[in-house]
Protein backbone atom coordinates (compact mmCIF):
# COMPACT_ATOMS: atom_id res chain seq x y z
CA UNK A 1 0.00 0.00 0.00
CA UNK A 2 2.83 2.53 0.48
CA UNK A 3 3.26 3.13 -3.14
CA UNK A 4 0.39 5.52 -2.56
CA UNK A 5 2.23 7.67 -0.54
CA UNK A 6 4.69 7.64 -3.70
CA UNK A 7 1.72 8.46 -6.10
CA UNK A 8 0.40 10.51 -3.88
CA UNK A 9 3.90 12.65 -3.32
CA UNK A 10 4.78 12.76 -7.12
CA UNK A 11 1.04 14.12 -7.63
CA UNK A 12 1.16 16.66 -5.13
CA UNK A 13 4.34 18.03 -7.09
CA UNK A 14 3.04 17.33 -10.66
CA UNK A 15 0.00 19.64 -9.29
CA UNK A 16 2.10 22.50 -8.91
CA UNK A 17 1.10 22.49 -12.98
CA UNK A 18 -2.40 21.43 -12.92
CA UNK A 19 -4.39 21.66 -9.55
CA UNK A 20 -6.47 18.56 -10.69
CA UNK A 21 -3.55 16.48 -9.94
CA UNK A 22 -3.20 17.87 -6.39
CA UNK A 23 -6.53 16.76 -5.80
CA UNK A 24 -5.34 13.25 -7.08
CA UNK A 25 -2.55 13.25 -4.72
CA UNK A 26 -4.96 13.94 -1.54
CA UNK A 27 -7.20 11.21 -2.73
CA UNK A 28 -3.85 8.99 -2.98
CA UNK A 29 -3.24 9.59 0.35
CA UNK A 30 -6.67 9.87 1.77
CA UNK A 31 -6.99 6.20 0.17
CA UNK A 32 -3.61 4.96 2.02
CA UNK A 33 -5.20 5.89 5.00
CA UNK A 34 -8.82 4.63 4.53
CA UNK A 35 -6.99 0.80 3.66
CA UNK A 36 -4.40 1.08 6.19
CA UNK A 37 -7.39 1.72 8.84
CA UNK A 38 -9.11 -1.18 7.60
CA UNK A 39 -6.58 -3.35 7.71
CA UNK A 40 -6.11 -1.98 11.04
CA UNK A 41 -9.56 -1.47 11.96
CA UNK A 42 -9.16 2.42 13.48
CA UNK A 43 -7.89 5.17 12.91
CA UNK A 44 -4.47 5.21 11.37
CA UNK A 45 -3.39 7.89 14.49
CA UNK A 46 -0.69 6.14 16.51
CA UNK A 47 3.41 5.87 15.97
CA UNK A 48 5.22 8.28 13.37
CA UNK A 49 4.49 6.75 10.19
CA UNK A 50 1.11 7.06 10.48
CA UNK A 51 0.81 10.70 11.85
CA UNK A 52 3.24 12.04 9.48
CA UNK A 53 0.98 10.49 6.71
CA UNK A 54 -1.92 11.31 8.25
CA UNK A 55 -0.40 15.46 8.56
CA UNK A 56 0.47 15.18 4.81
CA UNK A 57 -3.52 14.23 3.57
CA UNK A 58 -3.98 16.71 6.11
CA UNK A 59 -2.26 19.71 4.30
CA UNK A 60 -3.79 18.47 0.83
CA UNK A 61 -6.97 18.76 2.10
CA UNK A 62 -6.98 21.93 4.04
CA UNK A 63 -5.43 23.65 1.07
CA UNK A 64 -7.28 23.09 -1.02
CA UNK A 65 -9.99 25.40 -0.59
CA UNK A 66 -7.17 28.12 -0.92
CA UNK A 67 -6.17 26.23 -3.81
CA UNK A 68 -8.97 26.61 -5.92
CA UNK A 69 -9.86 29.96 -4.58
CA UNK A 70 -10.38 33.07 -7.01
CA UNK A 71 -7.42 35.02 -5.28
CA UNK A 72 -5.05 32.04 -5.38
CA UNK A 73 -6.41 31.42 -8.77
CA UNK A 74 -3.21 32.38 -10.97
CA UNK A 75 -0.83 31.59 -8.49
CA UNK A 76 1.81 28.55 -9.44
CA UNK A 77 3.77 29.84 -6.31
CA UNK A 78 1.33 28.46 -3.66
CA UNK A 79 0.38 25.25 -5.46
CA UNK A 80 4.03 24.53 -5.98
CA UNK A 81 4.66 25.20 -1.99
CA UNK A 82 2.36 23.41 -0.51
CA UNK A 83 2.38 20.21 -3.20
CA UNK A 84 6.07 20.31 -2.10
CA UNK A 85 5.50 20.68 1.56
CA UNK A 86 2.57 17.60 1.65
CA UNK A 87 4.94 15.75 -0.49
CA UNK A 88 7.96 15.99 2.03
CA UNK A 89 6.00 14.66 4.85
CA UNK A 90 4.23 11.66 2.57
CA UNK A 91 8.00 10.68 1.78
CA UNK A 92 9.11 11.20 5.12
CA UNK A 93 6.49 8.82 6.93
CA UNK A 94 8.26 6.18 4.43
CA UNK A 95 10.99 6.66 6.60
CA UNK A 96 9.48 5.14 10.05
CA UNK A 97 8.00 1.70 10.27
CA UNK A 98 3.98 0.88 9.71
CA UNK A 99 2.92 0.08 13.10
CA UNK A 100 0.30 -2.84 13.75
CA UNK A 101 -0.03 -3.16 17.05
CA UNK A 102 -3.97 -3.15 18.40
CA UNK A 103 -4.91 -0.26 20.17
CA UNK A 104 -4.33 0.48 23.59
CA UNK A 105 -7.54 0.40 25.92
CA UNK A 106 -6.57 4.77 27.03
CA UNK A 107 -6.74 5.36 23.36
CA UNK A 108 -10.08 3.48 22.46
CA UNK A 109 -12.11 6.08 22.72
CA UNK A 110 -13.74 8.89 20.21
CA UNK A 111 -11.85 11.37 22.03
CA UNK A 112 -8.74 10.48 21.10
CA UNK A 113 -9.44 10.15 17.55
CA UNK A 114 -10.93 13.85 18.16
CA UNK A 115 -8.35 15.37 19.51
CA UNK A 116 -5.67 14.07 17.01
CA UNK A 117 -7.76 14.81 13.96
CA UNK A 118 -8.54 18.10 14.96
CA UNK A 119 -4.95 18.90 15.96
CA UNK A 120 -3.59 17.74 12.74
CA UNK A 121 -6.05 19.98 10.75
CA UNK A 122 -4.47 23.03 12.90
CA UNK A 123 -1.54 22.02 12.38
CA UNK A 124 -2.03 21.68 8.31
CA UNK A 125 -3.73 24.97 8.19
CA UNK A 126 -0.57 26.33 10.33
CA UNK A 127 1.74 25.26 8.23
CA UNK A 128 -0.84 27.20 4.95
CA UNK A 129 -0.14 30.23 6.97
CA UNK A 130 3.54 30.38 7.33
CA UNK A 131 3.80 29.38 3.45
CA UNK A 132 1.36 32.58 2.87
CA UNK A 133 3.77 34.73 5.04
CA UNK A 134 7.08 33.53 2.88
CA UNK A 135 5.30 34.32 -0.52
CA UNK A 136 3.79 37.68 1.29
CA UNK A 137 7.54 38.43 2.17
CA UNK A 138 8.81 37.76 -1.61
CA UNK A 139 5.53 39.25 -3.51
CA UNK A 140 4.12 41.68 -1.08
CA UNK A 141 0.69 40.73 -1.90
CA UNK A 142 -0.88 42.34 0.62
CA UNK A 143 -4.15 39.53 -0.44
CA UNK A 144 -1.88 36.61 1.17
CA UNK A 145 -1.88 38.26 4.36
CA UNK A 146 -5.74 37.84 4.57
CA UNK A 147 -5.87 34.44 3.72
CA UNK A 148 -2.53 34.06 6.32
CA UNK A 149 -4.95 35.48 9.08
CA UNK A 150 -7.66 32.98 7.76
CA UNK A 151 -6.05 30.00 7.91
CA UNK A 152 -4.22 30.39 11.15
CA UNK A 153 -7.65 31.42 12.46
CA UNK A 154 -9.67 28.40 11.35
CA UNK A 155 -6.54 26.56 12.28
CA UNK A 156 -6.24 28.12 16.15
CA UNK A 157 -10.49 26.89 16.17
CA UNK A 158 -9.45 23.54 15.72
CA UNK A 159 -6.46 23.10 17.56
CA UNK A 160 -9.05 24.83 20.56
CA UNK A 161 -11.51 22.26 19.69
CA UNK A 162 -8.39 19.82 19.93
CA UNK A 163 -7.45 20.98 23.46
CA UNK A 164 -11.08 20.17 24.58
CA UNK A 165 -11.06 17.23 23.41
CA UNK A 166 -8.08 16.01 25.08
CA UNK A 167 -8.91 16.93 28.26
CA UNK A 168 -11.95 15.16 28.22
CA UNK A 169 -9.57 11.82 27.05
CA UNK A 170 -7.13 12.59 29.56
CA UNK A 171 -10.01 12.60 32.45
CA UNK A 172 -11.00 9.78 31.00
CA UNK A 173 -7.72 8.01 30.27
CA UNK A 174 -5.87 9.31 33.80
CA UNK A 175 -8.26 10.97 36.04
CA UNK A 176 -7.35 14.78 34.96
CA UNK A 177 -7.68 17.17 32.44
CA UNK A 178 -4.42 18.54 32.36
CA UNK A 179 -0.95 16.84 32.86
CA UNK A 180 2.10 18.96 32.50
CA UNK A 181 4.16 17.02 30.57
CA UNK A 182 6.16 18.26 27.88
CA UNK A 183 3.71 17.80 25.11
CA UNK A 184 1.08 19.03 27.26
CA UNK A 185 3.50 22.31 27.76
CA UNK A 186 3.84 22.88 24.25
CA UNK A 187 1.04 22.43 23.08
CA UNK A 188 -0.13 25.69 25.68
CA UNK A 189 3.08 27.67 24.46
CA UNK A 190 1.82 26.94 20.85
CA UNK A 191 -2.06 28.14 21.80
CA UNK A 192 -0.64 30.70 23.42
CA UNK A 193 1.46 31.88 20.67
CA UNK A 194 -1.11 31.81 18.25
CA UNK A 195 -3.81 33.61 20.53
CA UNK A 196 -0.91 36.66 20.63
CA UNK A 197 -0.39 36.29 16.89
CA UNK A 198 -4.03 36.78 15.71
CA UNK A 199 -3.85 40.06 17.90
CA UNK A 200 -1.09 41.37 15.78
CA UNK A 201 -3.02 42.24 13.04
CA UNK A 202 -4.65 44.99 15.18
CA UNK A 203 -1.35 46.96 14.32
CA UNK A 204 -2.99 47.77 11.09
CA UNK A 205 -0.96 48.19 7.89
CA UNK A 206 2.66 48.80 9.36
CA UNK A 207 3.01 45.48 11.19
CA UNK A 208 2.22 43.08 7.62
CA UNK A 209 6.28 41.75 7.67
CA UNK A 210 6.22 41.30 11.37
CA UNK A 211 2.86 39.28 11.28
CA UNK A 212 4.10 37.43 7.90
CA UNK A 213 7.62 36.37 9.91
CA UNK A 214 5.59 35.71 13.22
CA UNK A 215 3.53 33.29 11.10
CA UNK A 216 6.82 31.92 10.11
CA UNK A 217 7.67 31.18 13.17
CA UNK A 218 4.68 29.47 14.37
CA UNK A 219 5.10 26.91 11.92
CA UNK A 220 8.53 26.27 13.68
CA UNK A 221 6.65 26.28 17.21
CA UNK A 222 4.11 23.68 15.60
CA UNK A 223 6.42 21.56 14.49
CA UNK A 224 8.65 21.27 17.16
CA UNK A 225 5.35 20.73 19.38
CA UNK A 226 4.54 17.43 17.01
CA UNK A 227 7.94 16.45 16.14
CA UNK A 228 10.51 17.28 18.88
CA UNK A 229 8.91 16.95 21.69
CA UNK A 230 7.83 13.20 20.69
CA UNK A 231 11.51 12.52 19.69
CA UNK A 232 13.88 14.78 22.30
CA UNK A 233 11.39 14.41 25.15
CA UNK A 234 9.33 12.05 27.37
CA UNK A 235 6.03 12.64 27.69
CA UNK A 236 2.75 11.13 27.91
CA UNK A 237 2.27 11.43 24.10
CA UNK A 238 4.46 9.37 21.54
CA UNK A 239 3.39 11.24 18.27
Amino acid sequence: MKWLLVASAALYLFGSFRRPLFALGLGAGLAYLALRGISLGRLPLVGPHDTIAFFSASIGLMALPFLFSPLLRNSSAFPWATGGTAAVFALLSLAFPALAMPLPPILSTLWFELHVALAFFAYALFTIGAIMGVLFLAGGERRLLDLQYRAALVGYTFFSGSMVAGGIWGYYAWGTYWLWTPKELWTSILWIFYTFWLHLRLRGAGGDRLLAWTGILGFGVMLFTYLGVSMLMKSSHSF
